[in-house]
């Protein structure tokens, strides 16, 4: 079976829960589809058909998949909000993705932050998630890390795997970095920049906040505009680093049989390599860890390759993160491609399955 481990798909359970709420996060509905308000974000516009379950199976086919795994963009800060405010959310979510045609897509769970509860991932496990999804802001220090310890004790085999995904880039988000309150960032934050990043799928437009706020401030002191790729090229690469590098610290020690997926190959933490080991830290430990993956989402062939000589073929599995970007898919009949659509997803996903136990040696290493 040929998997993507990485797209977004809001149902819609989610879209409606969103379009209720009266503060970020939140949708409003145009003509077109809908317009996301976020913290920190310009706001960016979400098609209908890219909510579309039957539009997006006819997308697979184009790229040649079998299944994909759906996530919750973490970007959106759904799982930084308070407990209460979260839950609603993250049920919508949960609930839509469920619903689902099965033979087409999966579903990675979602958990706050805010309060996490290790039973709620037993629950969601027990529903047949395939794994469960973090925002990279919860993971971003070695404390951080370890407050989740209990959550991600429930994800060690034989259970499903966690995935590491960029969190919201508004200052404030993530704040168990500085004592771990994962209190949501204020909503006026971020403002003064115009095009979006896209978090779930948006296209690029100009902000104007739900208060009201112009994303650009008038006036000779007001701060230069920031183009739409500026929280994809910074932010996210940054958190992703810095989750990275704090699960190298303090997770793996402590949960040596917890597989682990990075979004967007870790913002390209494995190319830290050399400088990792002038600096002495682990770094043989982080080329050589088997339980350790990463998807391509958002990146080409470069990236990839240099990625591949840092950690081997045989940690990397596709992920496009349709519909916020389109990536290439690789040819399934070339070694490359069979190992990524195929046989790593199948070591990440189960272990178990004869195709998991296909070696990925042929792969270029």
């Amino acid at each position: 079976m040929r998997i993507d481990v990485h797209q977004h798909l809001l149902s819609q359970p989610l879209l409606a829960a969103l379009e209720r709420r009266g503060a970020v996060p939140s949708l409003t509905r145009g003509h077109a589809g809908w317009t996301y308000h976020l913290a920190g974000e310009p706001d960016s516009a979400l098609p209908f058909a890219d909510a579309d379950p039957r539009t997006r199976v006819a997308q697979l086919d184009d790229d040649g998949v079998d299944r994909a795994l759906v996530a919750l963009s973490s970007a959106l800060g759904i799982e930084h909000l308070p407990a209460e405010q979260a839950q609603p959310l993250l049920d919508a979510y949960h609930d839509g993705a469920a619903a689902l045609p099965r033979d087409r897509f999966g579903a990675w769970a979602a958990v706050g932050v805010h309060e996490p509860d290790p039973a709620t991932v037993d629950a969601l496990l027990a529903r047949g998630f395939a794994g469960v999804s973090l925002p990279a802001t919860a993971l971003a220090t070695p404390a951080a890390v370890e407050r989740l310890g209990p959550l991600l004790e429930r994800l060690q085999q034989p259970a499903p795997p966690l995935l590491a995904h960029p969190g919201p880039v508004a200052p404030g988000a993530g704040a168990e970095r500085a004592g771990g309150d994962a209190r949501m960032p204020d909503p006026a934050a971020g403002a003064g920049r115009t095009g979006a990043s896209r978090p779930n799928g948006g296209s690029r437009t100009t902000r104007t906040s739900r208060t009201g706020r112009a994303s650009a401030a008038a006036g000779p002191t007001a701060a230069p505009a920031l183009p739409g790729w500026w929280p994809a090229l910074t932010g996210y690469v940054a958190q992703m680093n810095a989750a990275w590098h704090a699960f190298l610290v303090a997770g793996r020690p402590a949960l040596p049989r917890l597989r682990v997926l990075y979004a967007m190959l870790a913002g390209l933490a494995p190319l830290q390599l050399e400088r990792l080991a002038a600096r002495g830290g682990p770094a043989a430990q982080a080329a050589h860890d088997p339980l350790t993956f990463y998807d391509t989402s958002s990146y080409g062939p470069r990236a990839i390759e240099a990625t591949i000589h840092a950690v081997g073929a045989a940690q990397l599995v596709h992920g496009s993160d349709r519909p916020v970007v389109g990536a290439a898919v690789p040819a399934a009949d070339t070694a490359l491609g069979h190992a990524l659509l195929r046989v790593n997803p199948a070591r990440l996903l189960n272990p178990t399955t004869p195709e998991a136990l296909v070696p990925s040696a042929a792969a270029p290493a």
